[in-house]
């Protein structure tokens, strides 16, 4: 499971690398939640909520149906 999560960040990290924020894996749960790290620009930023939620979960659940949610560490 790691190595397709893992495989789908990398996808969409360079949309989010682009904007001068990044991505990084931090936990997958026995329950398939998928915990991240928001770092450089999107550490602060408004829209990281967004991004998380309507991007990130977003593609990940499309592409591993098995994921339940996308969460961010704090």
């Amino acid at each position: 499971m790691q190595e397709r999560v893992e495989a789908v960040l990398s996808k969409i990290r360079p949309s989010i690398q682009a904007d001068g924020g990044d991505v990084e894996l931090v936990d997958i749960s026995e329950d398939n939640i998928v915990t991240v790290k928001l770092k450089g620009a999107c550490v602060g930023c408004p829209m990281a909520e967004l991004t998380l939620k309507a991007g990130i979960e977003r593609i990940m659940k499309h592409e591993i149906p098995e994921i339940v949610a996308v969460e961010a560490a704090h």
